[in-house]
């Protein structure tokens, strides 16, 4: 249950404050508009997420019973999550576009989560293949794992939003590019967990 826990956290802050579309549209929606606007943007994986994840759960849970499927799926997983760290490693900031336009910011927010690849491939290879495991531990954990994941996924960019709204040189600054290339760190670790994971499910290890 802590395992869940554990990932849930590390993996949401890490994609709540990596640069990405959403990101991007927060940030730039909060200096376009004001803090509302970045904060309704970061809301919109509550609303687009849920028939993301009940799919890929679906889909991992049918190939469950093959091992060697769920072996090369946590390979692929590790290996998104490991080039996820990567990319936050080398961060340098987040680029925006403050073009002015009307604020329709929710609705910006579901169209950018829902045309990323970054959920799919997320719940496919990462956050579904932890659920299913979860279960197997505790009625609890799967729901800690997601709880968890979304509470800081949102809240961190939330807290951004904010940030960004008081300050506007924080994305320049030392200390989210100190935050990000840490969380970088954290990520590329996990990757190697489920790695491991991935070669003890094909029987290599």
């Amino acid at each position: 249950m802590l395992t869940s826990l554990t990932s849930g956290l590390i993996l949401g802050i890490s994609a709540g404050l990596a640069p990405g579309p959403l990101l991007t549209l927060v940030v730039s929606e909060t200096l376009q508009h004001n803090i509302g606007s970045g904060i309704r943007v970061a809301l919109a994986p509550l609303i687009t997420d849920l028939p993301i994840i009940l799919v890929m759960l679906f889909i991992v849970n049918e190939l469950s019973s093959m091992q060697p499927v769920l072996g090369l799926i946590s390979l692929l997983g590790g290996c998104f999550v490991f080039y996820l760290g990567y990319q936050n490693i080398r961060v340098k900031g987040v680029k925006l576009d403050l073009q002015s336009r009307h604020s329709k910011s929710l609705l910006k927010g579901i169209l950018a989560n829902s045309l990323s690849p970054h959920p799919y491939l997320f719940w496919f290879s990462v956050g579904g293949p932890i659920v299913i495991k979860a279960m197997d531990t505790s009625v609890v954990a799967p729901y800690l794992f997601v709880l968890s994941f979304y509470t800081l996924l949102v809240g961190s960019k939330i807290v951004l939003a904010v940030a960004v709204g008081q300050s506007k040189q924080l994305l320049s600054g030392s200390l989210y590019l100190t935050t990000i290339r840490s969380l970088g760190v954290l990520l590329c670790l996990l990757a190697l967990f489920l790695i491991f994971d991935g070669f003890r499910l094909l029987g290599l290890l």
